[in-house]
């Protein structure tokens, strides 16, 4: 098995070119491909489609991509690839269009890659997805549907800059702004996936008295808000308007988070970022919020999120006999826009955990994992690494 990464800056057709060089005559079998939505997409997608006819998996990224050199795109203009050698392994790849039910897309999208990687009927060893934000907890269920809940579903929704809802997937089907692509995984050597936060929790908690979807109106039977505010100690406005107002930026070190079990004595959360502030009270999160349950108050520092990413690499890396032949990571763009001056630290962690391995960075708004009990779920503020054996 062979990985190769690279990333760079700008969007002017001669650094495309010069970043699509090396490809030239080597077509992948595998490809995964994120970029800042700056690019003009339907031009890039023609100039990957040759490149890895069936198994391209493109998405956008908040600002761009991370390697083992660094962040590129800070500016907003990052482009980056993994590309994976692998001539007695399987891969495919497809997209779909949501048209009402998620779940269907989804379901669609994993039969279509299955075919296309000839291994129709049987569970890959991964899935890697990326989806537009909104329906990700209804995509793992299509999933699920078809390959059974014991396959590691692991990925990221695709972001733009601005949460402008200028977020893309693309690939062979084309470029999709509401669906989801999915790609079906059964290398020839061992893979690894690690899921985690890099927060910890306050030792506060309530209970949702009332919550729908992804929007929480009652905490402890108070409004959302007050609750919120006073136990992160963060104030805000309420809009005058019937526009809810973003609170994105102010609440990224204080998600809630949902318990799922203990590591070594240690709990392990389900992370939910706080988006949008509605006049009555109410907080619209970028994860569902279920009724009932017991919300934990989370905190976070950018220390602990520089230091995280490189604990979750090596983590992955520690499940595997053999050395590392490269990674993915997904990394939250709640988290990166957060310590942007420091993306740079945090490559340099998960290279160092990966003994320099090559590995590509994408920045997400929303975060899928197979988590600690054995269950594929959604989340914010998270990130994961999927580490592939050499």
């Amino acid at each position: 098995m062979l990985i190769e990464t690279h990333a760079t800056a700008g969007t002017d057709r001669a650094t495309i070119q010069n970043l699509l060089a090396p490809l030239e005559g080597r077509s992948p079998d595998f490809l995964v491909f994120h970029c800042s939505s700056a690019f003009d997409l339907a031009d890039l997608n023609t100039q990957l489609a040759p490149i890895a006819a069936n198994a391209l998996h493109g998405a956008t990224s908040c600002l761009g991509a991370m390697t083992n050199a660094g962040m590129a795109g800070t500016q907003g203009n990052g482009i980056g690839y993994f590309a994976l050698w692998d001539a007695d392994g399987s891969f495919g790849t497809a997209g779909a269009k949501i048209v009402g039910d998620a779940a269907i897309a989804a379901s669609t999208a994993t039969r279509t890659a299955l075919a296309r990687a000839d291994r129709l009927g049987e569970a890959p060893d991964l899935i890697w997805v990326s989806a537009s934000p909104g329906q990700e907890e209804a995509i793992i269920c299509g999933i699920q549907d078809v390959v059974g809940a014991d396959i590691p579903i692991v990925g990221g929704s695709a972001a733009d800059n601005t949460v402008a809802g200028q977020w893309a997937i693309f690939g062979s089907d084309g470029i999709i702004g509401d669906g989801v692509q999915i790609s079906v995984l059964f290398p020839s050597a061992p893979l690894a996936a690690e899921f985690q936060s890099g927060y910890a929790p306050s030792g506060q908690f309530a209970h949702a008295t009332r919550a729908n979807g992804r929007r929480l109106y009652e905490l402890d039977g108070r409004p959302a808000v007050e609750v919120y505010q006073d136990l992160t100690g963060l104030s805000f406005q309420l809009p005058t308007g019937p526009d809810p107002v973003s609170i994105l930026s102010h609440s990224s070190f204080h998600p809630l988070g949902r318990k799922l079990g203990d590591v070594a004595n240690i709990p392990y959360y389900m992370l939910m970022h706080a988006a949008f502030l509605h006049a009555d009270g109410s907080i619209e999160f970028f994860a569902e919020i279920t009724e009932g349950a017991q919300l934990h108050f989370m905190r976070g520092s950018p220390q602990s999120l520089v230091a995280r990413a490189g604990r979750v690499a090596a983590q992955s890396r520690k499940q595997l006999d053999a050395a590392p032949a490269g990674a993915l990571v997904i990394y939250c763009a709640g988290c990166m826009l957060s310590i942007t001056d420091r993306m740079d630290e945090v490559a340099a962690g998960i290279d160092q955990s990966l003994d320099g391995a090559p590995f590509l960075g994408v920045f997400t708004f929303g975060e899928q994992g197979y988590a600690l009990n054995q269950e594929n779920s959604h989340g914010n503020l998270m990130i994961s690494c999927v580490t592939f054996s050499a």
